[in-house]
């Protein structure tokens, strides 16, 4: 399940976050939600980070993988009809 669905089916907590002044007063000029914003801009940051974890937490595997195709070619490679 993606954020996006996670969040926008539950209830909202209020928080308090800091945000640079000339940012804020730009969003308010503009009607930017400012929650909905801050709130994707998370979604966006966990979802990056979350990938860069994946790939520091399999590295060694694709690696691996990547050597043994240089080696060897790809396995199927000789059923390719293109």
């Amino acid at each position: 399940m993606g954020i996006e669905q996670h969040t926008s089916t539950r209830t909202r907590r209020p928080t308090n976050v800091t945000i640079d002044p000339h940012l804020l007063a730009m969003a308010k000029e503009l009607k930017v939600n400012v929650s909905q914003a801050a709130e994707q801009g998370l979604a966006r940051a966990i979802a990056e980070r979350r990938a860069s974890l994946w790939l520091e937490e399999n590295r060694a595997a694709l690696d691996s993988s990547n050597a043994f195709v240089e080696q060897h070619g790809l396995p199927l490679a000789r059923y390719q009809s293109f």
